[in-house]
């Protein structure tokens, strides 16, 4: 089964993970694949950005450890504003260590992450051990996890070999895992979500080694489920109509790719 030529409500069916399913049930009934990549450094403009934008996007992704006047109150007000206008937090946290210490990471400190993001991340390199502490507590919360298979960093360091055995990782935990950071599709399962940073209108790169493909490369030739898009929106001069073309563009792309078969290359 050809997971990418399916829909996403029809992939929906195929998931393990509960979150997986709400997100593509999600973006099908609100018709956005757009994710904001909200990277501001005060409480009042990442509450400004998510009130805004939230009508235009499925995943509202955050650094909270750069916010410099961080509350809990900041996270609480994200929750409602997630539920009010329907999208998924996902807290970018890039979990990169053994498994009892990103347990606890995950659990507790000042940002109580496990309490509020839907979804988090994180990197393979400690082994599958890191998959296993947080599972710990992220299951039983209802959370999701998304691997980081590949980035949209020039020279970076994850071969195939370490795509693949991030693959199998994802396998192996498919009831909490539900999908891949990526620039291209690792699979045909219709379970597993590609969600796809550097996504630009125009592409290119920038001057600290960022990489940048189109929307339309990133869905239609890449298999990207879920375009995040940072500065193109948030350094806009009108982020709300910048927004609502990312959104347009990403939904028509998905629109082809579902039309005709995808014929990309799946690692």
């Amino acid at each position: 089964m050809n997971a990418l030529a399916l829909s996403y409500q029809e992939r929906a069916a195929h998931c393990h993970a509960p979150q997986a399913a709400r997100l593509l049930t999600l973006m099908h009934e609100k018709k956005t694949n757009l994710a904001l990549s909200a990277d501001v450094t005060r409480a009042e403009q990442l509450i400004t950005l998510a009130e805004t934008l939230g009508p235009e996007i499925c995943v509202l992704k955050t650094h909270i450890d750069i916010i410099q006047d961080f509350t809990p109150t900041l996270t609480q007000t994200l929750v409602q504003i997630a539920k009010t206008h329907e999208f998924l937090l996902f807290e970018d946290r890039k979990f990169a260590d053994i498994g009892a210490t990103v347990k606890a990471q995950y659990a507790g400190g000042i940002y109580q992450i496990a309490e509020w993001a839907n979804l988090i991340n994180a990197h393979c390199l400690p082994g599958p051990g890191i998959v296993q502490g947080l599972a710990e507590v992220g299951l039983e919360k209802n959370r999701g996890l998304i691997l980081i298979a590949e980035m949209s960093s020039a020279g970076h360091f994850m071969t195939q070999h370490y795509i693949r055995e991030t693959l199998t990782i994802a396998q192996k935990n498919a009831n909490y895992v539900i999908g891949f950071i990526t620039q291209h599709a690792l699979s045909s399962d219709p379970k597993w979500l590609n969600l796809t940073p550097g996504v630009k209108l125009e592409g290119g790169a920038d001057a600290l080694g960022q990489r940048y493909v189109t929307p339309e490369l990133a869905i239609r030739q890449h298999g990207a489920d879920v375009i995040i898009i940072g500065r193109g929106i948030t350094a806009a001069e009108n982020p709300l109509l910048a927004a609502q073309q990312y959104r347009k563009s990403g939904w028509e792309s998905y629109l082809k790719r579902c039309a005709k078969p995808f014929l990309g290359p799946l690692r």
